[in-house]
Formats: C-alpha cells, structure tokens, sequence
C-alpha cells in the first residue's frame, strides 16, 4: 500500500537500455549428442541403407552395373581385412594408450600440488583445442624414423607415429571424463573414507574409482568412436589403411571416376556398420549407469 507521502520518482532521461539476458531455447550442450544422433536412427532404416545405397551408387556413377559391381566384389575382401581392419586397430592402440595416459592425467588434475594442477591443465588445454591433423603432421615430423635403445635398432613406421598422434587429444579428453567422473562422486565419500583412516590413494583407488567406471563408460565410448571415425585421417600420412588402399584399387582399375561413389560408398558402410552398434551401445549404458537424483 503506498503512502500519502511518498514522493513519485520520474524515469531518468537519457539512460541507456539494460540488455537482458539471452535466453537460449532448447536444450543445452550436449557431448554425446553426435553418438546419440546416430544411435537414434532405427535399425530398420539403417538396412535400407546398406541395401540401396550400392545400388544408389552405381546409379549415380553412370557406369554399367554389371562393371561397378564387379570390380568393387573383387576387391572388397581385400579392402576390408587389409584396410579396414587396420583402421580398427589403429583406433583400438590409440584409445588404450589415449586412455591410460588420459587416466594419470585426471587424476593428476585432482592432486593436492598446485603445481601439478597447473601442469596437467596446460597439457589437456593444449590437447582438446589442437587440431588433430596438425597434431598428426607434427608428430609424423617430429619424431624419427627409427630409435635406438641399448644398443637395438628399432624402426618407427608411421602407423606408429599416427597411434600416438591420435592419442594425444584422446587422452586430454579421457582426463576431463576422469576428472568430471571423481568431482561428480558424492563428498560423502570422501568424508566416510577420511573418518575411516583411509588415505588418499586408498580412497581414489578403492572407493572413487570404482564408483567412477560406471559413469565413464559412456563417454569413453564415445570417444573410441570418434578416434574409428577419425583413423581415415591417417592416409595422409603415407598408412595403408582403408582409404589409402581404396585409392590404390582405383588406380589398378584404371582411375575411372565412374568408380569413385561406389568405393568411396562400400567405406562409408563399413565404418557406419561398425561405429553405428557402439553409438547404440553406448545410449543403453548411458541410460543404464544415469545418476539417480
């Protein structure tokens, strides 16, 4: 209720309008959203894909069918266990070192040294924003072709060179999926293992850790599908993965470019057939493993 004294105040002239804040619509960013994109494509329609894109394909080419068709059954075996197959393992290699370097990392973000703290932090800053390629020409430069250790000569071939290429930004983000992963347990758990004279290791490696794997399943699958994704990456670096050998059947049959949809396309399914069950996979365990608020 107002009173008989007060005073009414006029607006200020000559203010500036306040700007209020940005409402943004929809929901926010999401990490997986990529993984969840693809894993929210029906299996049905996924087969339609894989049953019509050859077909697609060759249409698109202009070349007879028959041709196409041919010379892409001749060379599928060998583009798939000498090709894709090392495109699997090139991923698989990555993500395990990626991974157990990431892990050292986070819980290096974590310690108690300051100093440390700020070490780890530059190293996983640098990491996640490098761009990966520039990451691989680096590495590929960079280090040499062959190392000597006790007096034993050993060769240093590029698919070397591109494993630890791709595992240095997998294991700046394998940090930041361990950190978030620690910070995320409840402090409970910390406080019920200090009244129970646990130490600190013992608390991260017998409690928190263990709590931990659940949560970062998900994530840390992602990313091993983001690293198979990314492995065509390495043919220009001289690897003879799938692309690099997919080029090289082109050039034996002539470099027609009426073959470049339907080799380019048989790529395409394999790394899609392949990445598609884990991106499925990991929606599953995300639901699974959700924290319970």
């Amino acid at each position: 209720m107002a009173s008989k004294f007060s005073i009414p105040v006029a607006p200020i002239r000559g203010a500036l309008p306040v700007l209020k804040p940005f409402r943004m619509r929809g929901p926010a960013h999401d990490a997986l959203f990529a993984v969840r994109w693809l894993a929210a494509i029906p299996p049905k329609y996924l087969v339609a894909v894989v049953l019509l894109w050859p077909a697609l394909a060759i249409a698109q080419s202009g070349v007879a069918a028959e041709g196409a068709f041919d010379k892409l059954i001749r060379w599928a075996p060998f583009l798939f266990t000498q090709g894709f197959l090392f495109n699997v393992l090139i991923s698989v290699l990555a993500m395990a070192l990626g991974t157990i370097v990431g892990a050292f990392v986070g819980l290096g973000m974590i310690a108690r040294s300051k100093g440390l703290r700020a070490v780890m932090q530059v190293y996983v800053t640098f990491f996640r924003n490098a761009p990966w390629l520039v990451l691989l020409f680096i590495v590929l430069l960079a280090f040499p072709f062959q190392i000597t250790l006790f007096g034993v000569t050993m060769p240093l071939p590029g698919w070397v060179k591109t494993v630890i290429g791709l595992a240095l930004p997998v294991s700046a983000n394998v940090a930041e999926v361990v950190r978030g992963a620690v910070q995320s347990v409840p402090s409970a758990q910390w406080e019920a293992a200090e009244s129970l004279a646990f130490s600190r290791r013992q608390t991260i490696w017998q409690i928190i850790l263990p709590q931990c794997v659940k949560r970062m399943l998900p994530p840390w699958m992602n990313w091993y599908a983001i690293v198979t994704m990314s492995t065509p990456l390495c043919s220009l670096m001289g690897v003879g993965e799938i692309i690099s050998l997919t080029r090289q059947a082109m050039e034996a049959e002539g470099n027609a470019p009426e073959l470049l949809m339907p080799f380019y396309g048989f790529a395409l399914l394999l790394f899609l057939l392949y990445c598609y069950p884990i991106a499925r996979l990991t929606r599953r365990l995300e639901r699974r493993f959700a924290v319970k608020i």
